[in-house]
């Protein structure tokens, strides 16, 4: 069948196997509405496909635009789970953890020592035995921090980048995604940077490499050029030569929604850093670096879909509210920064848009939104509808509100959809729990 145009609008927000079958919606070969039937809503699934696309759109553009040797690192904080920890393994990529958790997740993935890297702004003592016995790179975020590592180090010591804070952020869609301003919490000014670098050389620490990060989902790389030209009259100053490296973080945007389609360029991204780095290293007689790229949603949003079932329909004005069966407690980024979210129907996506909706969940908090304000069909109780751009920042912070228990994720890959996690259930809801009286009760 041939998709009607109004679907078409849509579809680029899916994963790069995303296709319309006998009027239902498909991912990599698997029918939506047979992988709910067959394993409940909420629902995640992982496209491969679409994760190593992105993957090699950026090693592409790297082997086009840089000279010298470069990495990617998958941010762990996007998603992380055993799967994905495996994937990365296999697709040669470094992994950035945030703390023990995300280290031990890592490791069992299989990644190797070198390739597992750390970053926090408050990183306990128990993070940093960790990442001393497990990782190969330690992002420095303040000049305290290494206080905590010099009685650590050892000849298995991972190396140590420092974080500037350049004091430059970017455009994002809200306060809460930039990371680089001068109030930001997270790095060194320029002067505590240099500091930093001082006590690595008294205490013999062993420094190789600096980092910086202005924000997350912009879609402009023209704001990172000063940020890049601070970065590297720091690192003359200290004097990197040889092996040595760079990374401007990553947080390359994506569209989540038709009206901000085309996706911004990769190439234009990674082209601008590139000419950036290249020609500020030749001004300022430096060695080229090796060249670190973190992207996060860039890799894995629209690899991901949710789907979800219909309850209640309430007419309220000009719009209706659909209840669905999830909600704040499997992505709460519409709480978190008024995300903005499409959605198509699993059956007959390409039927016309009648009416305006808001999606909403089942629990107790006005804020239980997943999008607001979209045209749909009109659409009764007992249909499933899918959201794209469900890979990233979603189910990494979920929880167990109102009793929630986390959706079961399924992983699309050679024609296999495998359950890569289960749904949660009660009983996962009390393992924890030891309770104030212990008795024989039931």
């Amino acid at each position: 069948m041939v998709a009607s145009r109004p679907v078409m609008d849509r579809l680029p927000l899916f994963p790069d196997t995303v296709s319309i079958v006998d009027d239902r919606l498909t991912v990599g070969g698997f029918s939506l509405a047979d992988l709910a039937r067959d394993f409940g809503t909420p629902l995640y699934l992982y496209d491969r496909v679409t994760m190593d696309n992105a993957v090699a759109a950026y090693r592409q553009a790297l082997a086009a635009h840089y000279p010298a040797s470069s990495q990617l690192t998958y941010a762990g904080k996007a998603y992380l789970n055993l799967a994905v920890a495996q994937w990365a393994r296999e697709s040669g990529l470094w992994v950035d953890c945030t703390g023990a958790g995300e280290i031990a997740m890592t490791v069992a993935g299989g990644l190797p020592r070198e390739r597992i890297l750390v970053h926090g702004v408050n990183k306990s003592n128990a993070d940093l035995q960790a990442a001393f016995e497990r990782a190969g790179t330690l992002v420095v975020d303040h000049l305290e921090e290494l206080e905590q590592i010099a009685p650590l180090t050892s000849d298995s010591a991972p190396e140590l980048w420092l974080r500037l804070q350049p004091g430059l952020a970017v455009d994002t869609h809200h306060a809460h995604t930039q990371t680089g301003q001068y109030d930001s919490k997270f790095g060194m000014t320029r002067e505590e940077w240099r500091e930093a670098a001082v006590f690595c050389r008294d205490h013999h620490l062993p420094l190789t490499g600096i980092h910086f990060h202005q924000g997350s989902n912009f879609r402009d790389p023209e704001p990172l050029l000063p940020a890049i030209d601070l970065a590297l009259d720091l690192a003359r100053e200290v004097g990197f030569a040889g092996t040595w490296h760079f990374c401007p973080g990553g947080g390359w945007g994506m569209a989540y929604h038709e009206d901000e389609l085309p996706n911004p360029s990769i190439e234009s991204y990674v082209r601008g850093i590139a000419e950036a780095l290249t020609e500020g290293c030749r001004l300022r007689g430096l060695d080229l670096p090796q060249l670190h790229l973190e992207p996060g949603r860039s890799l894995i949003a629209r690899a991901g879909v949710a789907v979800y079932r219909v309850g209640a329909r309430k007419r309220r004005g000009d719009h209706t509210w659909l209840l669905v069966d999830g909600g704040l407690a499997d992505n709460p980024r519409y709480a978190l920064y008024g995300a903005r979210y499409s959605a198509l129907t699993v059956a007959g996506p390409g039927r016309e848009r009648v009416e305006r909706v808001h999606l909403a969940g089942p629990y107790c908090e006005s804020g239980d939104i997943l999008l607001k304000g979209l045209m749909l069909p009109k659409i009764e109780a007992g249909e499933w509808i899918a959201v794209p751009m469900s890979g990233a920042y979603q189910l990494s912070m979920a929880s167990n509100y109102n009793g929630a228990q986390r959706p079961a994720v399924l992983w699309l890959e050679g024609g296999t959809a495998r359950l890569i996690q289960r749904r949660e259930t009660p009983a996962d809801l009390l393992q924890r729990d030891l309770g104030k009286i212990h008795n024989d009760l039931p």
